[in-house]
This record gives C-alpha cells, structure tokens and sequence, in this order.
C-alpha cells in the first residue's frame, strides 16, 4: 500500500513531531497489524473482492455516527496525520497461495467476463426483444394507421362515387327532361305544322271543290241556257213553221181536214209533217189521256 502523510503541528509544542525517532516504521507497523487483523476475519475470496474497501476501512475506522470509514488516521504521540490509502498490489506470500490467488484471480477474471459477458448479450438481447417489440408496437400502430387511413379513402371514395352517382343520375334526369321538353315542343310544333298544312290542304280542297262547282255550275248554266236558247229556238222555229204551214193551207183546208175520215186525216197530216192535231175553242176542258191514239 501506499498512502499519503503528514504533521499536525502544534505551536505551543513543536518537538512532539519528534517524540518517535522511527515514525515510518512505527506507522507502517501500526498499519500493517490493522491490515492483518481486519484480513484475518474475512475470507480469501471476500477479501479479494473487497480489499480496497476492507483494508480502508481497518485503517482509518468508521464513523459511528454516519457508519462510513473516516478520512484520516492520527498518531497522537507525534501528531502524524494519515490521509490516503491507496492500495498497488495485493500478494501473498506463500508461493502456493500466490498461485492459487492467481489461478483464482483468472477464474475470477473468466467469470466476471463471461458474466460481463452473458450480462452484455442479455442486455443486447433485452433491447433487441425491445427494439423488436418497439417495431412490432410501430408496425402495428403504422398498420392501423394504414387501415384508417384505407377506411377513410374508402369512404370518400363512396362518397365520391355516391355524388359522381347522383351528379350523373341528376344529369341524366335533367338531359332527359331537356329531350322529353325538346320532343314535346317539336311534337306540338310538328302537331302545329301539320293542323296548317291539314287546314291549308283543306282549304286548298274547299277552294278547288269551290272552284270546280262553280265551274260545273256555270258550265251548267251555259249548257242550261244554251238548250233553252236552243228549246226557244226550235219551239220559235216550228211555231214559225206551223204559222207558215198553216198559212200555206188555210182555214178552209183545216176545217176540210177536220171534217175528213181519218184514213183523210192521216193523209193529210203525214202531208203537213203532223202526227195528230186537237182543235178547240179553248173554253172546253179536254181530257188528254182519251186523246191518245
């Protein structure tokens, strides 16, 4: 061990410094025979494992009121003060105890470092088991994230198909109002045309029935007054005739005839081109169905 040193000197009394003429000795003396005694109740592997702490605490003591090893150790018969203790080595003497302190201290090296490293790998494994179960945590959370954000598309996509639905069924609606008012006001403008030319072609008709009767009227008419004319003509003419016949004979010559026989009287009117004659004074009433013959 090394440690540090030094003394507390007292003006009133400058030579106790120099009251113990080996004060090196006797403090390493003092030192040491606490060392042992504190080793001596501890076992090999105890003190191995905490020799630092030990061989601090059996030179310096504890405090009874913090129960924690003191900071200083003082000779009061030379006012040498011990402040640290700092532990280089520890060997044993017997070279068979050496050997098995050094076969032990690489046992113990070998187990503290397959400790240190099974605590590494289970360490390493612990936050590998984290790390997978943060990304498991994470991969859940980004899939239900994912799955929100498909229902959600989902439902503005029905919502889109929905109004691109209405928008298209309201303007198929509306186009087929706009055909069926487009049709119906053609069908009445047709309806209109077609009462025109109907009323046209009627009245077309009426004039050329009109027409046409008025020119069989007239045709008739003239033929009408043509035959009158012609009647009057023919009736002037044989009145005129008969006048001139009937001249031509006389009154003596048709009193002759009306007293003659009838083989005479035919005779006589085949003469004067007459099938019959009635003479009458014209105050007698004559009944023509007796005067056939």
């Amino acid at each position: 061990v090394s440690y540090n040193w030094h003394f507390e000197v007292d003006k009133k009394d400058t030579q106790k410094i120099f009251q113990v003429p080996d004060f090196v000795g006797d403090a390493c003396k003092a030192i040491a025979s606490r060392v042992r005694g504190a080793v001596a109740g501890h076992s090999f592997d105890a003190f191995h494992k905490a020799s630092a702490e030990l061989i601090r605490t059996a030179v310096f003591g504890l405090d009874p009121e913090t129960n924690e090893p003191r900071n200083r150790l003082v000779f009061s018969s030379n006012n040498l003060v011990i402040t640290n203790i700092d532990i280089q080595s520890v060997e044993p003497v017997d070279q068979r105890t050496r050997d098995a302190l050094q076969k032990s201290v690489q046992l113990a090296i070998e187990i503290t470092t397959k400790s240190q490293e099974a605590e590494a790998r289970h360490e390493a494994e612990r936050r590998e088991q984290e790390a997978r179960g943060r990304l498991e945590r994470q991969k859940i959370m980004d899939e239900a994230e994912a799955e929100k954000a498909r229902k959600s598309l989902l439902e503005l996509q029905a919502q889109s198909a929905t109004v691109e639905a209405s928008g298209q069924a309201t303007a198929e609606a509306r186009a087929k109002a706009a055909a069926a008012a487009i049709e119906g006001e053609a069908a009445v403008k047709q309806a209109q045309l077609q009462a025109d030319a109907n009323r046209i072609r009627a009245q077309a008709e009426l004039e050329q029935t009109r027409a046409r009767q008025d020119a069989d009227i007239s045709h008739q008419k003239a033929l009408n007054e043509l035959e009158i004319s012609k009647a009057q003509d023919l009736s002037e003419i044989d009145a005129a005739k008969f006048k001139d016949i009937v001249d031509a004979i006389g009154a003596d010559t048709i009193a002759s005839i009306a007293q003659a026989g009838p083989e005479m009287q035919a005779k006589l009117l085949q003469g004067l081109g007459l099938k019959g004659f009635l003479i009458t004074d014209g105050n007698s009433p004559i009944n023509l169905f007796n005067t056939a013959g």
